[in-house]
């Protein structure tokens, strides 16, 4: 049995998928992106082996994407995280032609086509106000950890709206319902509701309908993705652990460059007697 490696080295977070030839999910692994992509890589891929209950060893192929996948050096390819992200959802979600993708420092709107290719694509990366960033930003101002905004924007009754599409202005909105007396749910939902709306902005630029996939680590705030549902027209798939599909989708195609491989070395040694 092979065992295939996918490494998304992302700007806050490396993540890693293992699979076998069947395309089952093994084991993931995340640690905290550094300096140092290559030790940030080899921490994450460690957690996955053990999730998978097998030795770093027994990797055979390893597909690399994200912003430092080039300083992985023993990488076998390397793979853009547009890509990978689209064909990791479509694995999942084979019905579906749209997937959001909102990360810490962008968020993107992708249509595909048969197969989980990527047919058109909008980005923002312009901009922390619409990307995860913002979400940081905010929940640093507010004294509160980032894992606990998503469940403390259900809590909201009152949605303020932030309407600034640059960070720095939208920050001093947030600043001006603090002085006003609102309260932290209401004001984290309404960014939530802020990036909700932006995020179908980019998603009808790229012909929306129907179903959208959402993934990456924004996806993981329950309160995002509620104001997703309430705001989207169709049907909005999360997959479990949205945060690792552009990794899981470099691993599907590590493993078919890796077959292709095997079918290559097999052809010329076929060749050769």
């Amino acid at each position: 049995m092979a065992y295939i490696a996918g490494i998304d080295l992302g700007s806050g977070a490396t993540k890693t998928v293992i699979i076998d030839e069947d395309r089952k999910i093994l084991g993931r692994g995340s640690a905290r992106t550094q300096a140092d992509f290559g030790v940030v890589a080899e921490q994450s891929l460690t957690a996955a082996c053990e999730e998978a209950k097998i030795r770093p060893e027994a990797i055979v192929y390893k597909a690399a994407t994200g912003l430092g996948r080039y300083s992985l050096a023993d990488r076998d390819i390397q793979i853009t995280d547009l890509t990978c992200g689209a064909r990791g959802a479509h694995a999942l979600f084979p019905e579906a032609r749209f997937v959001l993708d909102m990360g810490a420092q962008s968020t993107r709107a992708i249509s595909l086509r048969d197969g989980g290719k990527v047919k058109a694509f909008r980005t923002n990366e312009k901009c922390a106000a619409g990307s995860g960033g913002f979400l940081q930003r905010i929940a640093r101002y507010l004294e509160l950890e980032l894992e606990d905004i998503g469940r403390v924007s259900l809590e909201a009754k009152d949605p303020q709206p932030i309407s600034s599409v640059c960070a720095v202005l939208a920050e001093s909105e947030i600043i001006n319902h603090v002085s006003e007396g609102k309260t932290v749910p209401d004001i984290i939902r309404g960014a939530h509701d802020s990036l909700a709306e932006r995020s179908l902005g980019q998603l009808r630029m790229v012909g929306y309908e129907d179903s959208v996939v959402f993934i990456g680590g924004v996806a993981l705030q329950a309160g995002m993705v509620e104001a997703c549902r309430q705001l989207f027209e169709g049907t909005l798939h999360v997959p479990e652990s949205p945060s690792h599909i552009v990794a899981y989708g470099a691993a599907i195609l590590g493993l078919q460059r890796y077959h292709k491989r095997v079918c290559d070395a097999d052809a010329v040694a076929t060749a050769g007697r």
